[in-house]
């Protein structure tokens, strides 16, 4: 069955359990050749100019690069370029690593982009209404005037603190034309991570424990007993030829994936709210994309290669905590009510202290005036509205 929205275009094949972990493949019917991925290894600390005077630091095991042609050619498969059959390394690795933009035009090649995969969504998180006020409201300090929500700090793991995901990958089997995978823990949609070719994925596959995860993921991993794998029932009484056998599996394979589809993946699907373009690729278009925050949801942030038809060619998400699903929604509806505290306190079913409490416990104290926070907290022990 084919999924919908963010992964159109690809099918489901039954998933594989371990423990907590369930990988769910996904197929396309038809590989894309004419924009081709492979990994350039750092393995360090690194940093990023943004411009502006802003940065962003970040520990930054890779980076993809991305080769297309202009004609739709197929593109040189990774392997048979002018390199030694290994994944490019820096030259240095132990220093930190600077760089340039998240994505950015490699020298000499035309059709050669290298990205930063994830921390260009995650850029896209921490910047979200980085500017702070919009409005010199009295209740908001001068360092919020003056420095927006600078520095913004979420924290994340890698893939190889998740318990049982490198043991998932290293055993699990790559189907046949199989360009991408689901990541649940738990049965929580924790990652979704798409490629344009087979080959591209049988190289990057190993990268998805150099990925980063969020703290709700690595709960889950942790905390979680073992899921149950879905297993085919196909009773006997009705088959009675090849031909009624080729048909119950079918139905198992169409079950199959309704269930990762319908049931599981469901965070996934669906459209994001909000789409930034980040560069034109030829016919190609990378972008990042933020949900629309809704507290109690799954919320996945990521970013994607697009063809000239709105298909995903690439795709890599990020599943959101609670605690940075209510910053994201605290921030989205200051800035919708021009970052005035009553009219959004008002917005969001809440009292003016209780939204300054919430801001103090999202991590935004220093956004408000000492004495304005000394005040609402006093409301708030005092129960005064």
């Amino acid at each position: 069955m084919t999924t919908h929205g963010l992964l159109d275009g690809l099918e489901t094949r039954p998933s594989q359990v371990w423990g907590a972990v369930r990988l769910v493949p996904l197929v396309r019917a038809e590989a894309i050749h004419d924009l081709r991925l492979h990994p350039r290894i750092h393995d360090g600390p690194g940093e990023v100019d943004l411009g502006r005077g802003r940065s962003h630091c970040s520990y930054i095991p890779h980076s993809f690069v991305a080769d297309w042609t202009g004609d739709g050619s197929p593109a040189a498969a990774y392997g048979t370029q002018l390199t030694d059959g290994q994944p490019e390394r820096d030259s240095w690795t132990a220093r930190p690593h600077f760089h340039r933009r998240m994505a950015r035009r490699e020298d000499r090649h035309r059709h050669r982009l290298r990205f930063l995969p994830l921390h260009l969504a995650l850029e896209g998180y921490l910047a979200l209404h980085f500017g702070g006020p919009a409005v010199a409201w009295e209740e908001w300090s001068r360092r919020a005037l003056r420095q927006g929500l600078s520095p913004r700090v979420e924290a994340a793991c890698l893939g190889t603190e998740v318990p049982g995901l490198a043991d998932a990958l290293r055993v699990f089997e790559i189907h046949p034309g199989q360009c991408g995978v689901l990541v649940h823990l738990a049965d929580a949609p924790a990652a979704a991570f798409v490629v344009p070719h087979p080959d591209d994925y049988r190289t990057l596959h190993p990268t998805l424990l150099q990925d980063l995860y969020g703290d709700l993921v690595h709960h889950y991993a942790t905390l979680m007993p073992p899921v149950t794998e879905f297993t085919a029932h196909i009773p006997d009484t009705r088959i009675h030829t090849l031909a009624d056998l080729r048909k119950a599996a079918a139905e198992q394979t169409a079950q199959w994936a309704d269930f990762h589809d319908a049931t599981m993946a469901v965070g996934l699907l669906g459209r994001p709210s909000t789409w930034q373009q980040v560069r034109r690729m030829g016919r190609f278009t990378l972008s990042r994309f933020l949900p629309p925050f809704r507290p109690k949801q799954d919320n996945h942030i990521g970013e994607a290669i697009t063809d000239e038809n709105g298909r995903t060619v690439y795709l890599k998400t990020f599943r959101l905590s609670e605690s940075q699903i209510r910053r994201g929604h605290l921030l989205t509806q200051l800035a919708a009510h021009d970052w005035h505290l009553a009219t959004t306190a008002t917005a969001l079913g809440l009292t003016g202290p209780q939204l300054a409490l919430r801001l103090e416990t999202s991590g935004f104290a220093h956004l408000l005036r000492q004495d304005v926070l000394d005040h609402y907290r006093k409301r708030n022990r005092t129960g005064n509205p």
